[in-house]
């Protein structure tokens, strides 16, 4: 996928059916000249229903249809007969979508599950006939209910990637390198900062035809809970990944310094983040001989899992594999 297609945000208005009208109607028939009411009721206005696709990545297809809006309610009818249904309206989302009242910012719903189904406007219910209004005192009442307006408004779709291991780590660390190198993704690639502008998936094909879902994050700098450079709009896939992979390039400056910033930059965001399994990568260490690993090694901030690979030279990169696979199972 391109990453001009990736859209992770997007409004859309969203209005139901109205309900029908009940039916007024008297029953006549040869011979029988007085039936009493016999008018149906109105049927239900459509909904407008989210729905989960699990083989959808992005709400890009939402981008230039964002007005939906559901049929109306037939009519009630003669000898009790109900009217038509208005036919639902679906609009499907990719697992992890966030559904917000655009006026309030409240959360209404999450979708997380494939074929998972959520109401997102209720139709109108229809009017019910004359029939429900006879009495002892009214044989034949000559009215029935109008049916009920349907709901209508602006909605907020976010989406957060359901993806297992996340890529954590600065502008031009590696790491749309390292997914290119162990998944069939196509990231961007340059060498300068911020290549990556949207977040981009790949699947890793692991031992025995087992695979698992990486993310590569647009990079992190000093700031980006407060919003700076592409700030929260990243900052929220992470939410979702199980595992979090730390990159940090072998000529950084400091390298547990540059950790320990990644880490605040996160719990900042949400403290949450930090009850996730962390795994820190030192890339690009095909420029490293064994002395300068040593080095390194005393560097690295203590309780972190840690191995040094290589994208370009592909070292590592096994091990790196079987580290993943074995912390998500």
């Amino acid at each position: 996928m391109t990453e001009g297609n990736f859209v992770d945000y997007i409004k859309i208005f969203a209005s139901s059916g109205k309900g029908g009208k009940g039916s007024v109607h008297l029953h006549r028939e040869k011979f029988i000249t007085k039936g009493g009411p016999d008018g149906g009721d109105g049927g239900r206005g459509g909904h407008v229903i989210v729905r989960g696709n699990k083989n959808m990545w992005t709400l890009f297809h939402l981008k230039f249809k964002k007005h939906f809006k559901a049929a109306h309610g037939g009519d009630g009818g003669k000898s009790r007969s109900t009217g038509k249904d208005g036919e639902d309206i679906y609009v499907d989302v990719p697992l992890g979508t966030i559904v917000r009242d655009s006026e309030t910012q409240d959360i209404i719903f999450e979708i997380t599950e494939d074929a998972q189904e959520k109401i997102l406007v209720e139709g109108g219910m229809g009017g019910r006939g004359n029939w429900h209004f006879k009495s002892s005192t009214n044989q034949t009442p000559r009215y029935a209910q109008p049916g009920i307006q349907g709901q209508e408004g602006w909605f907020q779709m976010e989406l957060k990637i359901l993806a297992d291991v996340g890529l954590v780590g600065f502008p031009n660390a590696g790491k749309s390198t390292l997914l290119s190198v162990i998944t069939a993704a196509k990231p961007k690639i340059a060498n300068y900062a911020f290549t990556t502008l949207k977040p981009n998936l790949g699947i890793v094909e692991y031992r025995n035809y087992q695979s698992f879902v990486m993310a590569d994050i647009p990079g992190i700098i000093e700031g980006a809970s407060e919003g700076k450079g592409l700030g929260h709009r990243f900052l929220r896939h992470i939410e979702r990944n199980s595992t979090l992979l730390f990159l940090i390039p072998a000529d950084s400056d400091h390298l547990a310094k540059e950790y320990e910033i990644l880490l605040n930059e996160l719990k900042k965001h949400n403290p949450e983040l930090l009850d996730k399994q962390r795994l820190l990568a030192i890339s690009k260490s095909d420029m490293l001989d064994h002395e300068l690993k040593e080095e390194l090694e005393k560097e690295v901030p203590k309780g972190v899992p840690y191995l040094f690979i290589s994208s370009i030279a592909q070292t590592g990169l096994t091990e790196l594999k079987d580290e993943l696979w074995k912390m998500l199972n």
